[in-house]
């Protein structure tokens, strides 16, 4: 595929996330499944042990769905583990406008390395990533450098399961929401 084909082709792309986003919320036991295994593919990744070992709790969006043409957004649904219990279930919702360009599927897991990090999510009614406790986003090279030892931030971030055609998936302006699913 040629670059002006590809471009041709951004704005149909772009909607692609409209036309194959949920109708409707997912169930209380479609989110813990797709959390379980996005879990397991987490516990699996040897860079991202570390994190998983020394974290007070995660939270855990499996599919985040982004995409736009000039205005673009993003919304997924997890849970927030802690041990091997789920804590409660949270939405992520964002809106982004600059030069943007594509559609993306991609997964989100944020480890709270203290308990205070955790309470500062837990108490607000809406938690916007920016304000609060600093949030580390770890590309894989980062990834493949944390050890117990040198993890220092409150929270961490890592993308996962990729895909699409969107570069990166932006956390600035992004509000983290506690919901009850059915």
């Amino acid at each position: 595929m040629n670059r002006r084909h590809l471009i041709a082709h951004l704005p149909a792309l772009a909607a692609l996330p409209l036309l194959s986003g949920p109708a409707a919320a997912a169930s209380r036991r479609e989110i813990d499944a797709e959390v379980a295994i996005a879990l397991e593919t987490l516990r699996g990744m040897e860079h991202v042990r570390p994190l998983v070992s020394a974290a007070h709790a995660i939270l855990i969006f499996p599919r985040i769905i982004s995409g736009g043409f000039i205005v673009g957004g993003q919304f997924g649904e997890g849970a927030l583990i802690r041990g091997r219990e789920t804590e409660g279930h949270y939405r992520i919702a964002g809106a982004s406008f600059g030069l943007i360009a594509g559609a993306q599927t991609a997964g989100i897991a944020m480890f709270f390395m203290n308990e205070a990090a955790l309470r500062a999510l837990m108490a607000a009614d809406g938690w916007e990533i920016g304000t609060g406790p600093s949030v580390v986003a770890l590309d894989h090279g980062l990834q493949a450098n944390a050890s117990i030892t040198t993890l220092r931030e409150p929270v961490y971030s890592i993308t996962f399961g990729q895909r699409g055609l969107m570069a990166a998936l932006a956390l600035n302006g992004t509000k983290i929401t506690r919901f009850r699913p059915e």
